[in-house]
């Protein structure tokens, strides 16, 4: 089944110079990448284990507790310390919102929609179990995962909720550290030519509704942080509608009281010839702020999932006493449901 013809017709559009490499990623098996859960155990002690078992390691460039499996074949990892909650198989491009973000010991932190949990614990972990996050997602039965990936991985500082990421921002006005937006998207990042199903529902009706509720997701973050807190925005697909536009549509409602932030993780851009660049200055002539530029952009490749992350700092406060006390505006009609990717 060939990808769909106005998809591949966009990519040409994204990045001409690059369009025939990032399409032929979609035919390349990717690699298996872990991360190490530092709750549990040391990076030298599981790849010493790995090793002994046979497996075959590199570590990742630019973060000392990730590895990937330099065997394509190699799917899985069956290992008794993964069952422990040792280590976690987890994209590479995944790893990064967490890392970017920093949560420190001590401090409050959201995760918007969080489950299954993947950078819910990769954040436990980084903060030493020592703070509070506040671990959010709608459905019941993906927060069953959520707690059963928090349980394996030894978290202690994380709480389990359940409701909409839009409207959590009214329960929790200006009280986080920083948050976590890692939102439902269109996948496109994850599109593999051996697996139909992974892009067989693709569609531009779908990026525009994704779009719209991924809006209110940020938003709804950044009015749950704190003034002077970071919030990260981030996504799986390489549609700029999901992406640069949503970041641009917080930026203008917030009028300067939110801004885009350099992204600095030394040795990203060495991890071996991925294709990683600035956000877009522009999509079919709108122009977005020439801040965009300190967006990521990552295009699929053999070791990495295409991915879309953006870090900002809110300067001052955005909440005001009025909006608290308007009731949230009620949905009409029927509305469609997307496959959204987690």
């Amino acid at each position: 089944m060939p990808l769909p013809a106005a998809f591949e017709e966009r990519i040409r559009q994204l990045h001409p110079a690059h369009a025939d490499k990032i399409l032929a990623a979609f035919a390349q098996p990717r690699v298996t990448s872990f991360r190490v859960n530092t709750l549990k155990a040391t990076a030298e002690e599981v790849r010493e284990a790995l090793r002994s078992a046979g497996y075959s390691l590199e570590q990742v460039a630019w973060w000392a507790n990730a590895f990937f499996v330099t065997d394509l074949s190699v799917q899985q990892i069956f290992h008794p310390f993964y069952e422990e909650g040792k280590f976690y198989v987890q994209g590479l491009s995944s790893m990064l919102p967490p890392l970017i973000l920093a949560p420190q010991p001590g401090e409050s932190i959201v995760d918007v929609t969080a489950a299954p949990g993947s950078k819910t614990t990769q954040m436990a972990a980084l903060m030493n179990n020592e703070g509070h996050i506040l671990a959010n997602d709608l459905s019941p039965i993906r927060l069953f995962k959520l707690q059963a990936n928090l349980n394996q991985q030894g978290v202690t500082n994380a709480q389990v909720r359940r409701g909409p990421g839009e409207l959590l921002w009214r329960k929790f006005p200006e009280q986080f550290d920083r948050a976590l937006v890692d939102v439902p998207c269109s996948m496109e990042g994850r599109i593999s030519l051996a697996d139909p199903e992974s892009y067989q529902d693709w569609s531009l009706k779908k990026i525009k509704e994704l779009g719209m509720r991924q809006r209110m997701l940020l938003r709804s973050a950044i009015s749950a942080t704190k003034p002077g807190g970071v919030i990260v925005y981030s996504t799986c697909t390489l549609a700029p509608e999901e992406n640069e536009a949503v970041v641009q549509w917080a930026l203008d409602k917030e009028h300067g009281k939110v801004v885009l932030e350099e992204i600095e993780l030394p040795g990203l851009r060495e991890t071996g010839g991925e294709l990683i660049t600035p956000g877009l200055a522009e999509w079919q002539g709108k122009p977005f702020s020439s801040d965009m530029a300190k967006t990521l952009r990552i295009y699929p490749s053999a070791r990495m999932e295409g991915f879309f992350v953006a870090k900002l700092r809110k300067l001052e406060a955005t909440v005001t006493p009025e909006a608290l006390h308007t009731p949230p505006a009620r949905r009409t009609g029927r509305r469609s449901r997307p496959r959204f990717r987690r």
